[in-house]
């Protein structure tokens, strides 16, 4: 019997490349998938998305280096905390309730 698995691998034949690969050339799996140039990671698939969110990040480093807190990292609530810490003339902090600061 082991000489019949042998004789039917020794008959296969090996390919590097995926079953809709029209060159059928590749040295690797992975070489064939590169040369597709698949967006397989969802995070690459929208770079402006990505691009906005990483804007987004950086304001909120740049606001918590002011002493700024915001409720989130989202463009909105950083704006809403830079916006109060102009109008109250310190450091917005979102975690610490603002009962005796009027707003207006």
């Amino acid at each position: 019997m082991a000489r019949t698995v042998r004789e039917s691998m020794e008959k296969r034949t090996v390919t590097n490349c995926s079953a809709s690969c029209t060159t059928k050339d590749h040295a690797t799996f992975g070489a064939c998938m590169r040369a597709k140039n698949l967006q397989l990671n969802p995070n690459l698939a929208d770079t402006g998305k990505s691009k906005r969110f990483d804007g987004d990040l950086q304001r909120y480093r740049d606001a918590r280096k002011q002493g700024i807190q915001p409720a989130g990292t989202s463009a909105a609530q950083i704006q809403k905390a830079e916006e109060m810490s102009q109008r109250m003339g310190q450091a917005y902090d979102a975690n610490k309730p603002m009962f005796d600061v009027a707003v207006g």
